[in-house]
Parts: structure tokens; sequence; C-alpha cells
């Protein structure tokens, strides 16, 4: 079904298999996927957003942000004193752009910890006087998971049967199949995802996270327990790819909390993958609105 895409980056990576793994089952698809979950099919991308005909809030709403369970605690939302508006929300309704101000009071706002709380009331203090607004990723960080789902940009599958690679914007995420977990996985940025195929749906469970990173654009914090389990499926004849997930951290969390993020099939650019804009490296904060600096490596890759 052919959509408009808003533009976004998409990257080209290498993967490897580092496993023996026993023969994938004969209904299986030569990813190794089961029939009706192959995402990999060439010329095809899975958008986080795509252009409505006409103007919609509620479409606009969910260009970079997570939807909410029909039951049970949800994801941090905008305070709805200072609702949220993202750029598309803007240009939709012809309103200025907002900075996130998070709801503290709500149900999710009460499953935080008091130092998170905390974190989150000195961040949207400074959102309110028009200060570090701005999204770590816009800032060329990392965004580990689940904040990695909410670039609106068309993301890319590899599938083989021992691993599923995700591409999205400049990002790389590897999901080993049909092995467990590390002993001691070294904490990073994504953490070790490890998954299997649960009939129609991937399912990929993800530790071993660093700290540094957030939960979502409200710059929610974590701890190095956090642990984020994701089930992909396809809906609406394989034209919706539904990405449900739970999180989970004794550490900053009273309770697990519950989102999806649809992504929407859609026609690649090009028949192929393309290398990705290099991320802007313009490291000033030259209008004094608080911005952290760029991500800067301590020391050479190589």
């Amino acid at each position: 079904m052919p959509r408009r895409l808003l533009a976004g980056a998409i990257v080209l990576g290498a993967f490897c298999a580092c496993a023996q793994l026993p023969a994938p089952a004969a209904d299986a698809t030569a990813t190794g996927a089961p029939p009706g979950l192959d995402l990999s099919a060439p010329g095809i991308a899975w958008a986080g957003f795509v252009m409505p005909k006409k103007p919609d809030y509620e479409i606009a709403h969910a260009f970079n942000d997570y939807t909410a369970p029909k039951s049970g605690i949800g994801p941090v939302t905008d305070d709805p004193a200072h609702p949220f508006a993202n750029n598309e929300v803007a240009r939709e309704m012809r309103i200025r752009p907002t900075y996130r101000v998070a709801d503290l009071d709500n149900a999710a706002g009460r499953n935080l910890m008091l130092w998170v709380r905390e974190a989150l009331r000195k961040q949207n203090d400074l959102a309110l006087q028009g200060r570090n607004g701005e999204t770590r990723e816009a800032r060329c960080w990392e965004t580990g998971v689940p904040a990695f789902h909410l670039n609106p940009g068309p993301m890319y599958v590899i599938q083989n049967p021992k691993e599923v690679v995700l591409f999205l914007a400049g990002h790389v995420r590897h999901i080993w199949l049909d092995v467990p977990h590390s002993a001691n996985p070294k904490p990073s940025w994504y953490g070790e995802s490890v998954g299997h195929y649960d009939g129609d749906t991937l399912v990929v469970d993800t530790i071993g996270f660093n700290d540094r990173t957030f939960v979502d654009s409200y710059r929610t914090p974590h701890t190095d327990k956090l642990h984020v389990v994701e089930r992909f499926r396809l809906t609406d004849g394989g034209d919706t790819l539904e990405v449900a997930f739970s999180v989970e951290d004794p550490g900053a969390f009273y309770q697990p909390w519950s989102a999806t993020r649809n992504r929407h099939r859609v026609a690649s650019p090009n028949a192929r993958m393309r290398e990705p804009d290099v991320c802007a490296e313009v490291g000033g904060d030259y209008f004094n609105l608080g911005l952290e600096p760029i991500a800067t490596a301590e020391k050479p890759d190589f």
C-alpha cells in the first residue's frame, strides 16, 4: 500500500552469526521466520509515522510517542496543564511546538520511584523555562530500549535463522535467536537481546543495559536492572508491525508498565538500504538553552 513517508535516516550495517543453532523448522521461511512474519522483504521498510491525507491530531500526536495500553500502567505522558505539541502536531494544527512536561500525578507518574520523580520534576522545570528540551537522540546519543522505537523514520530488518537485525536512523540492534542470555552480560547501550518465534510473534527479551539512557523522550531514567520484553507481530493484513513491550526495573518503577509503538509497511525510497546522514556534530549551546553536549567517546574506537 503506497504511503508518503516523513523523511528519516536509514542505516546500512553488517551482521554476523555466532552460535551453532538447530536448523529452522520445516514450515519456516528462508529467513527462519514463520510464514506471515517475514519483515525483511526487499524494497520495504517499517515507518513509525505516515503522513495523513488530511490534518489529524491523533495521528500527528503519535508521531514520536508510545501508545498507552487499554488497561494497566502505561508510559509517562504529558501534563494536561502543559500539553505537548511535537513538530508534526504543530505543523498540522498550525500552532507552536512545545517541550515535553511530564505528568507526575497520574498512574504512570505515581509508579515512578522518588528519585525518578525528582529527576523528572527538575526536567519539567527546565522545559517550562524553555531549556534542555531536546531529546537525547537529537543530540546524537544512543537511545537504548524501548526508546529505540520512538524515531518516526523507516526501520529496516534483516532476518536469518540465527539473528534478527534492526536498522533505524543510524542505530543498530542485534537480536540473537534461540539462545539463552549470557551469565553476566556486559552493560551496553542496547543491552543483550535474545529472541524466539512464538507462533506469529517474535518475542525479544533484553537485559544488560547501562544506566545512561532514558526509557522515553521525557528523560525518564532507569537503572542497570532494566528489563524489556518486546513482541513484534503483523496486523492489518501485514501492513502494520505492532511492537508491544513491557518494562520493569525494580530500581526505578514500583510496578512494570507497558505500551505499544506501531510501524507501517512502506515502499523503500530505493530497492536497497542506503547509508544514513551523519548526525550533526554541532556541540555548542549557542542560544543558552541548557543543551547537553554531543555524545563524545573518551578514547578512539580504533
